[in-house]
């Protein structure tokens, strides 16, 4: 492998958000980083083609932080996983999101790496991103002609694949408070128990009357598995709602792992799920 020459990318450094927008609407094909985890691999590697690259570590001051608002939480899109995992209203209310930033990738990875950045790279594998959509997170979009918000379960198209526009950057995620006595579930199953990349992973809550499930690298994007929810919270049996499980995932086999072996675990972890979020 020959890594990439750095002189063939141009760099930018807005100092102030309304110039990280305005570079974003007028400069094509422009790479915006945060952490740059992933980039930093692609660069090394000699994969990232030529581009001009946005560094957005002037703008931590508006955006790392993580603040309450209106009974919501506020995750800037500069907030690392070390912010995320170690944040007191986190850790109290969500739980998942802890767990997901503990197992994403190493310390330093955690140090650098953020949890806008594992939603815009959009691998179906990224571990924090399963919490997120069972706690139906909404994600606010900013460009130079204004702002939207729309929910992280309606943010990928395919694989790799978003609704973000060339001009749009991710400016904070806002998570609801989740249900009061919800029980939470988390599983990475990967090839170590740690720095590896998804084989399977799965998030859910659940209450006495309802029940959310998402699953990642069973597929071409993180799902929500809807038909299981729907057959948990009407009561079925493990084993009946692990019948229901099999028609909606659709994994593959890869270079980390194979369909048959995908199937077999997500089987066995939602019948775990299922015991261990009873009453």
């Amino acid at each position: 492998m020959i890594a990439s020459n750095p002189v063939r990318y141009r760099a930018y450094v807005p100092v102030g958000v309304e110039e990280a927008l305005e570079q974003k609407a007028a400069i094509e094909n422009l790479l915006p980083i945060a952490g740059g985890t992933e980039v930093m691999v692609l660069l090394n590697e000699g994969l990232l083609a030529p581009c001009p690259v946005q560094s957005l570590h002037q703008l931590a001051g508006d955006w790392r932080g993580i603040r309450e608002s209106d009974g919501s939480l506020i995750i800037g899109a500069l907030a690392t996983y070390t912010d995320v995992r170690h944040h007191p209203v986190v850790c109290e209310r969500y739980p998942l999101l802890v767990e997901s930033a503990k197992v994403t990738g190493a310390l330093q990875i955690q140090n650098r790496g953020t949890l806008v950045g594992n939603i815009v790279n959009g691998s179906p594998a990224a571990d924090t991103v399963p919490a997120l959509f069972v706690y139906e997170a909404n994600i606010r979009l900013l460009s130079s002609s204004g702002e939207r918000v729309i929910s992280i379960n309606e943010f990928y198209t395919g694989y790799r694949k978003t609704i973000l526009r060339s001009d749009e950057l991710i400016s904070e995620i806002i998570l609801p408070a989740p249900p009061d006595g919800a029980r939470h579930y988390y599983r990475k199953v990967g090839t170590r128990a740690a720095q590896a990349i998804s084989k399977v992973v799965v998030a859910g809550i659940r209450t006495d009357h309802e029940t959310k499930l998402a699953w990642g690298s069973v597929g071409p994007t993180t799902l929500r598995a809807l038909k299981t929810e729907k057959a948990i919270a009407g009561g079925a049996s493990p084993e009946e709602a692990a019948v229901v499980l099999m028609e909606e995932l659709a994994p593959m086999d890869d270079i980390r792992s194979t369909r048959n072996y995908r199937l077999a675990v997500s089987r066995n972890l939602v019948m775990d799920f299922i015991h261990k979020t009873k009453e």
